[in-house]
């Protein structure tokens, strides 16, 4: 059931997501190629001869001539040579390929085991073995991948419709709303996050969407206080106080300038909070408050298989697989998420 539903519905928030966050990173790397790509375009189309159209671009697209000689913006070009980024972009492309072609790649079906096939080394036909219920384990780890990326889609979702548009109010207004809401986000941040998601699942019960909620309790304060600290900087700059001067509606100001010039930072903390919902998520699991089995979760598969590390080969493998998977993840995103912040932040880059 849980798996129909990754397929048809919360996926789609995941590539959602993901499509938002490279799109804005597009943007803030600089739009300005786009030229070139109108440039390449015309000059395939064989209507025009190249002379015509560089006379044409160097007329009207100014940005071009320096285009030739930057290339790109300083932003795109030290991320490029960044091997984090290169190492994490690879990794992070490769998880999500696997979620979204998880039922061509699996060669099993994740959830039926043949009885026997039981504790079956690696193979051709089950290329990490079986589990003890005769379960290929190569198939749940790629089916497990679907509920990772739900989980992080879904947690940052719900973060980030809460966390940024109160701390854009804080930061803009300012005064007794900036410090009521920030009250709220103090009490919060000083609540442990590990030990209010157990008690959160503790009493209303286990689940997908109920392990999204407990995290995501205290997860939204984050966003708060570093939208806050944006809209504090911004606001104060000479365009806000024109668009002011115009007559703009202060929700206006918000959407059109204040959130785009902030979502440089908005971005890497994405990057960075879903490793750390995808930790947090199998760890609940792993202590058997959080996806339950049979459901192909990576830390509910860890619970299970742990009690067999000290058996004989090939037992002891099951529970290795699932962890070596989740680290590359993890890694794979922290080091995207490091990239990212290095490239968008001058200071890093010098």
């Amino acid at each position: 059931m849980m798996l129909e539903l990754a397929e048809q519905i919360t996926f789609a928030l995941a590539i959602f997501v993901f499509g938002i966050s490279f799109l804005a990173l597009a943007r803030t790397f600089g739009t300005e190629r786009s030229v070139v790509k109108v440039y390449r375009g015309l000059k395939r189309s064989g209507q025009y001869r190249a002379s015509q159209l560089d006379r044409f671009l160097l007329q009207h697209f100014k940005v071009y001539r320096g285009l030739k000689r930057r290339g790109q913006s300083p932003a795109a070009r030290y991320f490029k040579r960044d091997i984090r980024a290169k190492v994490g972009l690879a990794i992070v492309l490769v998880i999500v390929f696997t979620a979204i072609f998880a039922s061509f790649i699996a060669p099993h079906d994740p959830i039926r085991g043949i009885a026997d096939d039981r504790f079956q080394g690696p193979s051709w036909n089950y290329p990490m073995g079986t589990d003890y219920a005769g379960q290929c384990i190569f198939s749940r780890i790629i089916y497990g991948t679907r509920i990772a990326l739900m989980i992080g889609a879904l947690l940052v979702a719900v973060e980030v419709m809460i966390g940024v548009p109160l701390g854009l109010l804080a930061g803009y207004r300012g005064g007794k709303v900036d410090s009521l809401i920030m009250r709220v986000v103090d009490a919060v941040l000083a609540m442990p996050g590990m030990i209010i998601a157990l008690a959160f699942v503790a009493i209303f019960g286990p689940g997908l969407y109920k392990v999204v909620l407990a995290m995501a309790v205290t997860g939204w304060a984050g966003y708060a206080r570093l939208m806050r600290g944006q809209a504090l900087a911004i606001k104060e700059e000479p365009y806000i106080e024109a668009a002011r001067a115009i007559g703009e509606k202060d929700r206006t100001i918000l959407r059109r300038y204040v959130l785009p010039n902030s979502m440089s930072p908005l971005i890497v903390m994405v990057t960075m909070t879903f490793p750390a919902a995808i930790l947090l998520s199998s760890s609940m699991s792993f202590l058997g408050l959080g996806i339950m089995p049979p459901e192909p979760d990576w830390g509910a598969m860890l619970n299970q298989y742990s009690k067999y590390l000290g058996a004989p080969m090939p037992a002891p493998l099951m529970s290795i697989f699932p962890g070596i998977v989740m680290i590359i993840t993890i890694l794979g995103f922290n080091f995207l998420g490091d990239a990212l912040r290095d490239a968008l932040d001058p200071r890093l880059r010098e």
